[in-house]
């Protein structure tokens, strides 16, 4: 935004400084802000004192890439008209672009003081609310904007995102699809109607606007990775590990997408890979806890329980208290004899999370194969309740019942192992 001239340059009548900033102005908005800069600069020296050569002196420098130069003359501009709000509105934007935000804030306040209606300080500053996270001060401004200047994608695609994390999911919805029609080759606004899609439970709507986006986009990782999450929930393990695997491919610097994608290859019965997977991850996230963990959880389904071991000592050496690393490295523990560090390790999982099924069941287990059936018997009627359709936990209810010689309730037990052993087969026929 460029202003016009307030202040006659010394020695030039009214008309010949106007007509030379006008002829500045014209050049840089055609690009030929070189052959501007003279002109700005010969303003100056003849009058030092007018606003707008330097307010538009600073524009030229600014894109140049000259920031303090830029600022400088900004400041100065300020200074010699303090209500001159298209040199507050640029230094607004030099600051905001300079990552001073702070500054640039107060700026454009400044701005919005001065001209309520200013849409450059509007959109500027709501933008810079929303980075901050202070989306209720940021909606309220995009919200001006997009009345100021409708159907601009900048304002419209922000408003959206903007509602989105105030979970204003229509008005974000209608934001983002407003934005699309504005730009209909631009792929965000539809990963954004995607995800507000899969926010409202209406999958097979989001599964369209994600595919769409990748139409458009096809090296988004984070579509990918979404499709993968959609296609999980609804059991088709298989698509979603080639979404996972693209997300990972086209983004190998995100945990989540290698456990993602081995979480799946567990589900898919395909350990070795999974195993694969997560050891690169390890190898790529050395102090992430839960990445050796993965290792072992892959390694015990693959049969390597030294693998399996290593994996679960080095997570446990970043996180003392990681419960499941506990929990499986008690239950490996368990299988492989070692029962008094077994022990500890399950109870003290337990001991952290008093709802962990899997440390009461190998906890209950040990006991069971200790003939220590009295003490078992509590330990496994909490795994029970955790989970009442595990049919081992209670055939060891049952072998503990039974060697107590408590018939009623051993009957009780082995009734119940035998019919949700059963349904499985049931279902299958």
């Amino acid at each position: 935004m460029f202003a016009s001239a307030q202040n006659p340059p010394r020695g030039s009548s009214n008309n010949e400084a106007a007509s030379e900033l006008r002829r500045a102005a014209e050049l840089m908005r055609s690009g030929r802000i070189d052959e501007a800069e003279p002109i700005l600069r010969r303003v100056i020296v003849s009058n030092p004192n007018n606003a707008d050569a330097h307010n538009l002196l600073g524009v030229v420098l600014d894109q140049k890439g000259r920031t303090e130069a830029a600022e400088r003359e900004f400041r100065a501009s300020i200074r010699l008209n303090p209500k001159g709000v298209s040199a507050m509105a640029n230094l607004g934007i030099l600051l905001a672009h300079a990552k001073r935000d702070d500054e640039a804030i107060k700026t454009f306040e400044t701005v919005l003081r001065v001209s309520p209606d200013h849409p450059q300080a509007t959109i500027n500053l709501g933008l810079l609310y929303a980075s901050r996270s202070d989306y209720q001060r940021a909606a309220e401004l995009l919200i001006k904007a997009n009345e100021l200047q409708p159907r601009n994608f900048n304002i419209l695609f922000n408003l959206g995102l903007t509602l989105y994390n105030l979970k204003r999911l229509d008005e974000a919805a209608d934001a983002m699809e407003k934005a699309s029609i504005v730009s209909p080759s631009a792929a965000e606004p539809y990963y954004y109607q995607g995800l507000i899609a899969a926010t409202r439970g209406q999958d097979e709507a989001a599964a369209k606007f994600l595919e769409k986006t990748l139409t458009l986009r096809s090296n988004y990782p984070e579509v990918n990775f979404m499709l993968g999450e959609l296609l999980l929930k609804h059991k088709r393990y298989e698509s979603a590990r080639q979404s996972y695997e693209r997300a990972l491919q086209q983004d190998a610097t995100q945990p989540v997408h290698y456990a993602r994608l081995g979480g799946v290859y567990i589900l898919l019965g395909n350990f070795e890979q999974a195993l694969d997977v997560f050891q690169h991850a390890a190898q790529r996230f050395p102090e992430n806890a839960d990445m050796h963990y993965f290792v072992a959880l892959a390694a015990r389904g693959a049969g390597d329980y030294d693998i399996a071991l290593t994996a679960l000592r080095k997570s446990l050496a970043l996180n003392a208290d990681q419960v499941d690393a506990l929990a499986l490295l008690g239950a490996i523990l368990n299988d492989r004899g070692n029962t008094t560090e077994a022990e500890t390790s399950l109870r003290r999982a337990i001991a952290l999370n008093d709802k962990h099924f899997n440390a009461y069941h190998d906890l209950g287990r040990l006991l069971v194969r200790s003939r220590r059936y009295q003490e078992s018997v509590p330990v496994l009627e909490r795994a029970a309740m955790l989970n009442a359709n595990d049919p081992d936990v209670h055939y060891q209810l049952f072998l503990a019942f039974s060697r107590l010689k408590r018939k009623p309730e051993a009957d009780r037990e082995f009734a119940i192992y035998k019919r949700l052993s059963e349904a499985p087969k049931s279902k299958a026929n």
